[in-house]
């Protein structure tokens, strides 16, 4: 079988700071909120690094049985404007596929422009492609709605 791949960009403007950004889209605890489609869907890290040559794992999925396993590893954390990471998902003990995540915050001191790009390579076919697009939007959803609560606070 043939690797697929593809790449997807999300581009958005959120009312809030670039630090604040940057610690929403980083930090595990906040991943957690949002990394995931808000339809039944967890996102469960087990354990986090942090910082360049840091590997994260977490486990996402069904909230009932979040079988996909995840390997994150970064590359670049220039803070509050570039994160580079990969991420590895597996399931059953067989790898699925990889991306290539790249995060681009500019902000101006009261709100963010942010682009993510995701580069995807499929190890099980296409439709392993469609789940990558899926999450990562319902993620990016996630996202606003998350920044929509935060923006209420300030």
């Amino acid at each position: 079988m043939s690797t697929d791949t593809d790449t997807f960009t999300y581009a958005r403007t959120y009312p809030l700071p670039s630090k604040r950004m940057w610690h929403l889209m980083t930090d595990p605890t906040m991943r957690e909120k949002w990394g995931v489609p808000d339809d039944g869907m967890v996102m469960k890290v087990v354990t986090s690094d942090l910082r360049v040559g840091g590997v994260d794992h977490h486990r996402c999925g069904p909230a009932d049985n979040p079988e996909f396993e995840v390997e994150t590893r970064w590359y670049r954390l220039d803070g509050p404007s570039d994160a580079v990471f990969t991420e590895t998902i597996t399931a059953g003990g067989a790898r699925l596929g990889a991306s290539l995540v790249t995060y681009n915050i500019a902000g101006d001191g009261t709100g963010s422009t942010v682009k993510v790009t995701v580069a995807v390579s499929s190890f099980v076919g296409p439709d392993m492609i469609a789940e990558f697009n899926a999450g990562w939007t319902g993620g990016m959803e996630s996202l606003d709605r998350l920044v929509a609560t935060q923006a209420e606070k300030a």
